[in-house]
């Protein structure tokens, strides 16, 4: 399934959504400008478990920032177009009603605090791993998490494929987020060490925003 839309109004204008968005897209053209040396970028500021865990070492010809600050540069990193449009897609779609529940504020450190918990949760069960972990879809599956428990009935337009044709319906969230959740689990079931997409920083992410969304609420909610 491909989410599109939702039917769920805002009051406020999600500001800090915006702003992710625009950040993610301005680093890619970066990354993109950089030709070949890309993949320095992605080795520099990336989340390298052994690098941040266990003080390995990056060649020094490779620019970077201390290994605790990659916590945060990694998350508007990408590793491809599609990578970034298909979470680009997820934020659009979702954020902007937990910002406003929340305020920009508290969404802005409920965000941040999101992809920590999905960047431990890749890299504490494989700590001498040396492959870089990039991508926002960790502090993104807090978002779907966070949306999950405060709208779980809202109505959500998917696209999904029959093979040459492309079925349009709308399910209610709780359906869309809880299959996407549990596609996760059973992607990191099945795929191996190689499969080169942290599925358990989307889970710890997921799991993150179930947890945090009641202490990022205003009180009046």
């Amino acid at each position: 399934m491909i989410p599109i839309r939702d039917d769920n109004p805002t009051r406020t204008p999600p500001i800090l959504t915006w702003l992710v968005i625009g950040l993610c897209v301005l680093v890619f053209l970066w990354e993109w400008s950089l030709g070949a040396a890309a993949q320095q970028a992605i080795f520099g500021y990336g989340l390298i478990p052994a690098r941040l865990l266990q003080g390995a070492m990056l060649p020094p010809e490779i620019g970077t920032v201390p290994a605790v600050l990659t916590v945060f540069t990694s998350m508007f990193l990408h590793g491809g177009w599609m990578h970034l449009i298909g979470n680009m897609l997820y934020l659009w779609i979702f954020s902007d009603n937990v910002e406003d529940a929340m305020g920009h504020g508290r969404f802005l450190v409920f965000y941040l605090l999101c992809g920590i918990g999905a960047a431990l949760a890749q890299a504490l069960p494989a700590p001498a791993s040396t492959v870089p972990m990039v991508g926002a879809s960790g502090a993104i599956s807090g978002v779907l998490g966070a949306y999950l428990v405060l709208y779980p009935n809202a109505r959500v337009t998917v696209v999904i494929p029959l093979g040459f044709y492309l079925h349009v319906t709308r399910l209610p969230a709780v359906a869309v987020l809880g299959l996407w959740f549990l596609m996760q689990l059973l992607s990191e079931l099945l795929s191996g060490a190689g499969s080169g997409v942290a599925f358990r920083a989307h889970i710890g992410g997921f799991v993150a925003g179930l947890v945090l969304v009641f202490a990022f609420l205003p009180r009046r909610r």
